[in-house]
């Protein structure tokens, strides 16, 4: 029950660190002044309000009960009691009480001069809103009334609307002191997750300025020397691998002179044969180091690079099935390349592809079917780590070392997306490729 409970209150909060630290800032303030003005209109509003009442329907009553006595001239009394008390009195003779009840349930004057009337046993009738600063005022008294106009500073004290314009001008300007702080406080982690997150998308970001509290610093300055790190080892594995490819081009060079030397046809041939596969093999290698381009970002239209990248192979057995122009912020030349090397082993494999584009609410998804043999499901994922070949399965490639699908996983991870593999429903492969936007 526990469980459910906190998991209930967990998801009534809100996510975001500003609003929750606003929430931990406001929620005292707020609570700390209901709890003042509770105080207030209970134990000094309410009660002021009610004694004062009190001692208005008391001089009513001394006022009726000197009318009573008084046999000759009524008139004086009248004027007396209107002179000295500050109200007004007039009796209606021959008149009853209005039956249209104006009483507001809600308001505390209304209920408090309700009660202390009815404690004295009158027939009444009243109305508080008709007249701003007055309270008209019908008591029952024999064939007719007596008609009333009080002025409500009689009954209520105009104290309460002073306290609550103090009690709530200095709770929002609190809370408004509170925002353009934690605004400030929270703007330095924003910063930092941006440049995380482009960081991790492989995009370029300048140095980057830790600001803040001293934690966030700290956190910032970490960030910075992680991603120092992390260039470095990319740097570093592409020089290698760069390195290691263009020192070997040049014994290749010198071997393929060599061939044009040799007089046998049978033996020149297989030779070629396994250069060419060994410079398609380090084409793959310099393919690699550079997956983590420093291109830069550019908004472009993924349909029309599918479009034309389809037209360049020039094969009526592609399809595609692309019904909207859809823009993207993205790396051009790499999302090529990834299309590119998807693309070249389908057709390595399999007689009919087709690719499709659509677009949802916080992604676009690109599908790649063929009718090849596929992947066994249980080869999904290694399929997409450097270096690992499904010869058994998809035939013996002497010319490939595995590379096509780890740099097309990697370009698409560097876009903040994902590639799955599936069950085509051409009884094939189907490549999927989520990219956000």
């Amino acid at each position: 029950m526990f469980y459910g409970l906190n998991k209930f209150i967990k998801n009534l909060l809100p996510k975001q660190l500003f609003y929750r630290a606003l929430l931990i800032v406001a929620t005292p303030i707020i609570i700390l002044q209901i709890t003042i003005s509770v105080v207030f209109f209970d134990s000094l509003w309410i009660k002021t309000n009610k004694g004062m009442t009190r001692a208005l329907i008391g001089e009513i009553k001394t006022f009726i009960a000197a009318y009573e006595l008084e046999k000759y001239n009524k008139d004086l009394l009248t004027n007396l009691f209107q002179e000295h008390l500050n109200f007004s009195v007039k009796y209606e003779a021959s008149k009853i009480l209005p039956k249209e009840d104006l009483e507001r349930w809600f308001s505390p004057t209304d209920r408090t001069l309700r009660r202390e009337l009815k404690s004295k046993e009158f027939e009444y009738w009243f109305d508080t809103t008709t007249y701003k600063n007055l309270i008209d005022l019908k008591i029952g008294y024999k064939n007719g009334y007596f008609q009333f106009y009080i002025p409500k500073e009689r009954i209520t004290s105009t104290s309460a609307r002073m306290f609550a314009l103090w009690i709530t001008l200095p709770a929002f300007l609190l809370i408004t002191i509170a925002i353009i702080f934690l605004k400030n406080q929270t703007r330095p982690i924003i910063n930092l997750a941006r440049a995380s997150e482009r960081f991790g998308r492989g995009e370029f970001i300048d140095e980057f300025r830790p600001s803040g509290a001293m934690e966030i610093r700290q956190a910032g300055y970490e960030f910075e020397k992680m991603r120092k790190r992390i260039i470095r080892h990319l740097n570093q594995r592409s020089e290698m691998l760069s390195g290691i490819s263009h020192d070997l081009r040049t014994p290749l060079t010198r071997i393929k002179l060599q061939l044009a030397f040799i007089k046998d046809e049978n033996i020149s041939k297989k030779l070629s044969e396994d250069v060419l596969e060994m410079e398609k093999m380090l084409n793959e290698y310099l393919q690699f180091a550079s997956s983590r381009s420093t291109e830069k970002t550019e908004t472009f239209n993924i349909s029309e690079l599918i479009e034309n990248t389809v037209k360049k192979y020039d094969k009526k057995n592609i399809k595609t099935h692309l019904n909207q122009r859809i823009y993207i912020n993205g790396r051009k030349n790499l999302i090529l390349r990834c299309l590119n090397n998807l693309i070249d082993n389908s057709i390595k494999y399999s007689q009919n592809i087709k690719i499709e584009l659509k677009k949802t609410s916080n992604n676009i998804i690109i599908f790649i079917d063929d009718d090849g043999p596929g992947i066994k499901e249980k080869d999904y994922d290694n399929v997409f780590k450097p270096f690992f070949k499904l010869d058994k399965s998809r035939g013996d490639s002497k010319s490939s070392v595995g590379l096509g699908l780890s740099i097309a996983s990697d370009v698409i991870k560097s876009h903040g997306g994902n590639i799955t593999l599936n069950k085509s429903p051409m009884n094939g492969l189907r490549v999927t490729i989520f990219l956000p936007f």
